[in-house]
């Protein structure tokens, strides 16, 4: 029977690279000259704490993170961006968590909106990850094309495509 797995996976590299990146491009921006800017990514909790002098500098360094996020494949909705930051002495300071997996409450908006499309598909959670099965692959198809419409504010990947 086809089936295909939907998650919502980081790929932990391409994080590094875009904050290696931004790193990079901070440091030869002129209006950052001789500003304090701090970018720390922790690779075990998927989190990255900024520190910048202002907020406005704290603005334009996420916005160059986003940018450089999404030229290496990292949706701009991986970032949690809920947490304000607040000031700490003369700087400004913001922890920016990257969602990385399905939680419990996503994966069930998942699926309810599978059964709510109406196809003969079968949608299932495991751990992380919403496994859907058909009899036909122009039903998992389907169910592809349908997802990109939902806003669940996470970025989905479809893998384990057999037929």
């Amino acid at each position: 029977m086809p089936s295909f797995d939907i998650v919502s996976k980081v790929d932990i590299q391409a994080l590094d690279n875009a904050v290696n990146v931004t790193t990079k491009e901070i440091t030869n921006r002129f209006d950052f000259k001789g500003s304090h800017v701090v970018i720390d990514l922790n690779k075990k909790e998927f989190s990255i704490a900024i520190e910048a002098a202002d907020e406005m500098k704290m603005r334009q360094l996420i916005d160059v993170l986003i940018s450089r996020a999404h030229k290496q494949g990292i949706a701009p909705e991986a970032f949690d961006f809920s947490k304000e930051g607040f000031q700490s002495g003369k700087n400004w300071k913001k922890e920016v968590i990257v969602r990385n997996g399905l939680k419990q409450e996503d994966a069930k908006k998942i699926v309810k909106n599978i059964k709510d499309s109406g196809l003969k598909v079968q949608a299932s959670v495991m751990d992380d990850l919403v496994r859907v099965t058909a009899k036909k692959i122009d039903d998992l198809q389907t169910v592809m094309h349908n997802s990109k419409t939902w806003s669940l504010g996470i970025p989905l990947q479809y893998e384990n495509m057999r037929s």
